[in-house]
């Protein structure tokens, strides 16, 4: 049986354990205990307390394994994955790090390693369709919009983390790359709030968020590319008054002849207000839009995720949706269907048909569904 260690036991973390232990031999670990103890008290998973950050003690815990998955938060992403492919393991990453991973290239080529990053929900699955349709017309605007949110919206912030709040406040303070005639533009975060109507759940506000990531590079033959974030309506106006009052600035400021750090105070109270508690109903909407010519006809293909909480097994819908996109690719590469060597993001992964359909329908099994329509224009 192929075993698999993955680092991190947070909420996407967890649901991936679960996911793979009903195949493989699942270690998980985690500095938090208690997440661990979760997971050994009602799974067949191996648990260790350990420090990621801990470069030694990291290197001794994964060597015994087949497949290592990063679910660490964003800040020891590249520090871990660089760490996982000097150690020679085959890794699939959904740590938001916002470094440039592509210069471990080289690197993962010299350690015969495997390793797909930001093979998530977003970045991820638009990455995977964006590289599959890339090989079958001529792209000529891709978007896509996605948000996590609870079913109840509850005041002031209408908003839950399914995952780590400086990670999300990363989204709301990082300036947002897209593409437009061939050229990178930047804009602020949080700019250009549009409302937008979906099936199921009413309107939504998209913004510009820095979503694009490897596309950027790898499709740099698409003329024009953004992705937006959505929220309920009114919630961004919310942290952009945050964001001009200070409140997620870096810089330390004096309290009471104190030094803090007003964004890593903001952090600890959003924690609080944010925290998506394990039974918390929520959902994960995403819509993908690509527009183009494919056998001289000009067509626009959408893609439409709506996922809900599982009660069943009591995972939420960004871990079931993020999570099982990684469990997917984890599936695919230990079996041989994709064993290239060096760093690829998943439009690089996605570009095969037969790792598109795999991912697709490793989802489906799982009633994770990506609806497909398909019009001329």
């Amino acid at each position: 049986m192929k075993k698999i260690i993955i680092l991190g036991a947070g909420m996407v973390g967890k649901a991936m354990a679960i996911d793979l232990a009903k195949k493989y031999h699942v270690k998980s670990v985690d500095i938090n205990i208690d997440s661990l103890n979760f997971l050994k008290a009602n799974y067949s998973i191996e648990i260790e307390q350990l420090d990621v950050s801990d470069e030694k003690q990291l290197l001794s815990v994964i060597q015994e394994y087949d497949l290592v998955i990063s679910a660490v938060p964003g800040f020891l992403g590249f520090k871990t994955l660089k760490n996982v492919i000097k150690s020679g393991k085959d890794i699939v990453d959904i740590s938001f790090l916002p470094e440039d991973v592509l210069e471990l290239d080289e690197l993962a080529k010299k350690n015969n390693v495997t390793a797909i990053m930001d093979c998530g929900v977003a970045p991820g699955m638009p990455n995977i369709i964006a590289g599959y349709h890339n090989e079958l017309m001529e792209i000529e605007n891709f978007e896509y919009m996605v948000g996590g949110l609870p079913k109840v919206r509850t005041f002031p912030f209408e908003y839950k983390a399914p995952f780590s709040p400086c990670d999300v406040i990363e989204e709301y303070t990082r300036p947002a790359r897209f593409v437009e005639n061939f050229k990178e533009v930047t804009k602020p975060a949080m700019s250009d709030i549009e409302l937008l109507d979906f099936e199921n759940v009413g309107s939504l506000e998209a913004f510009n968020s820095d979503g694009l990531r490897s596309l950027i590079y790898t499709l740099n033959n698409i003329p024009n590319m953004k992705e937006k974030t959505l929220r309920f309506p009114g919630h961004i106006k919310m942290i952009q008054g945050l964001k001009a009052a200070g409140f997620l600035d870096h810089k330390p400021i004096q309290v009471n002849g104190k030094s803090v750090v007003p964004f890593d105070v903001t952090s600890e109270i959003l924690f609080s207000a944010w925290k998506l508690n394990p039974e918390d109903r929520e959902f994960t909407i995403m819509r993908v839009i690509i527009q183009g010519k494919e056998n001289d006809e000009r067509k626009e293909i959408i893609y439409d995720l709506y996922d809900v909480y599982d009660p069943i097994e009591k995972i939420s819908s960004m871990a079931r949706t993020t999570g099982f996109t990684a469990t997917a690719a984890v599936d695919m590469v230990l079996n041989g269907v994709f064993n290239e060597k060096g760093i690829f993001p998943p439009e690089l992964v996605g570009k095969h048909e037969v790792c598109f359909r795999y991912i697709l329908d490793y989802l489906k099994q799982r009633n994770i569904i990506y609806k497909k329509t398909e019009k001329s224009i």
